[in-house]
């Protein structure tokens, strides 16, 4: 989902006030704005919760029963003093204690709140309500609307001069998804998780094989030990920011895992050292930058300072034997020449079997960014026989800044064609097809689907080189008779 131009407009409108507010670090107003969209969506689930226990006869114990005023529907309606003495003294700290001893708790154990004047909560309560009934009005789930939110949000701060990042479309992640196949019971990590929408995905993935058409997501799940398993065992993810850490902790908690596993941390640092510990790996790693060199972990295969590169190289470490791996990477490390370029390839190859390299158009991450990307798909260990290639020209959205919706989409095919790869009845065609390992191998293990595309030029036949020179001839003529009657009607 791509927000609509009032969305937009009511966001922009809320940055505004944060900075007339005396709020002028970017990364500071989005700490508070993130505290407050929580908090706004603790209340709407605990709403839920209670009008489903109503429903259905059950007890519900709200969380709210002990604070009561921390609840978004009790102080939006009291006054901006009020309002403001309420958010700082019991709604912020009813957060930091929120699901205390959980790696969320930690995460917001040092969250302030800064906010001093009365008139900027108050604007900013106001402004997130009327950005719920916006998004409430285009048939969407706030929650599910809180990654695009978020990525707006983020372009600010790359507009204000910060490191900006954005995230990785949705209908993207989850065409991952449904490649890599995650089951309850496998391990899911995202070594740069953003607002884990990797794992989020993951999660409603696993939940799909108990939902009836139209239900409620996992409705026939009922093994307790599976819940457990799914809430407390199965998802991981590290991010560098502490504001991503919050956003995508409080994003998977409203998505129903109390107890997500995400923590701050550099992957490539020597600071981690996680290996053979995860059954899937989802992502989409940082495209461009280069880590310290006395900070790098010693544990890489390969000599480099590209992060594109070091990334690939961790998520190989990181699998368990076995283990399967959705990865973005950048065009250039299909095809770049350096010796870190061909080593990792040759890894991928010769230690792993590499299952597709699907070709994305280059506008899939824009308006954020336009550089071409391509899906890597593999399993580590093994052994690479052929490699499925499939070029992707369209993903249902126009690859301009607008992106607007279109009915040219790939991705079905993809998943359709992906999972029938290794049948007999798959026939291979110019959009995909596969490359025999030993001619990946004479070509320095290049994996640029244009190495191997065949390329057909359709013969046209143009008339006799006489039959065009009369045809000239004849419009000269024309014009030249048409030219005549004009001077004659100017006089």
């Amino acid at each position: 989902m791509f927000l609509r131009p009032e969305v937009k407009s009511k966001i922009d409108s809320l940055w505004n006030k944060f900075w007339s507010g005396g709020i002028a670090n970017p990364l500071d107003a989005i700490g508070q704005i993130t505290a407050l969209i929580f908090l706004k969506l603790l209340s709407e689930r605990d709403n839920k919760h209670i009008l489903e226990a109503s429903f259905l006869g059950t007890d519900y114990a709200s969380i709210f029963a002990d604070n009561k005023l921390a609840n978004w529907d009790e102080f939006k309606q009291l006054d901006s003093a009020s309002m403001l003495e309420t958010v700082r003294d019991v709604a912020f700290p009813f957060i930091k204690s929120y699901n205390k001893g959980t790696e969320f708790n930690k995460s917001v154990s040092d969250l302030a709140f800064i906010i001093t004047k009365p008139s900027l909560i108050s604007e900013a309560v106001e402004s997130i309500e009327e950005i719920f009934n916006l998004l409430e009005q285009d048939g969407e789930g706030f929650i599910d609307s809180l990654g695009d939110m978020y990525e707006y949000l983020l372009s600010e701060i790359s507009s204000a001069g910060k490191n900006g990042q954005f995230r990785t479309p949705r209908h993207i992640i989850k065409m991952m998804t449904e490649l890599v196949n995650p089951k309850i019971g496998e391990k899911v990590f995202d070594p740069s998780c953003g607002t884990a929408g990797f794992l989020v995905s993951a999660y409603n993935h696993m939940l799909q094989p108990y939902t009836e058409e139209g239900g409620k997501l996992g409705v026939n799940l009922t093994d307790e030990n599976l819940w457990n398993l799914l809430e407390n065992n199965t998802f991981f993810g590290v991010d560098s920011d502490i504001s991503m850490i919050r956003i995508s902790m409080m994003n998977m908690m409203l998505h129903g895992i109390e107890n997500p596993h995400i923590k701050q941390n550099d992957t490539l640092s020597k600071n981690f050292n996680d290996a053979d510990s995860y059954d899937v790996v989802l992502a989409n790693p940082p495209f461009k930058g280069s880590i310290d060199a006395d900070d790098q972990n010693e544990n890489f295969t390969i000599a480099s300072k590209k992060t594109e590169l070091l990334f690939v190289d961790l998520i190989m470490r990181i699998l368990d034997i076995g283990g399967r791996a959705g990865v973005i990477i950048p065009d250039g490390v299909l095809f770049g020449s350096s010796n870190a370029h061909k080593q990792l390839r040759e890894h991928l190859i010769e230690k792993n079997e590499l299952k597709a390299v699907i070709s994305m158009p280059s506008g899939v991450f824009k308006p954020y960014a336009g550089v071409s990307t391509a899906v890597l798909v593999f399993v580590k260990g093994g052994k690479t026989d052929k490699v499925w290639f499939y070029d992707m020209t369209a993903d249902g959205y126009s690859l301009d800044d607008k992106r607007n919706k279109i009915a040219d989409n790939d991705i079905p095919d993809i998943i359709e064609k992906y999972r029938a790869k290794d049948t007999e009845g798959y026939k291979q065609t110019k959009k995909h097809f596969f490359i025999n390992v030993a001619d990946i191998k004479a070509n320095d293990y290049d994996l640029s689907i244009n190495r191997y595309k065949e390329i057909t030029y359709e013969e046209v036949e143009y008339p006799p080189t006489s039959e065009i020179l009369g045809d000239i001839e004849a419009l000269t003529n024309e014009i030249s008779a048409e030219l005549g009657k004009l001077k004659l009607i100017l006089g």
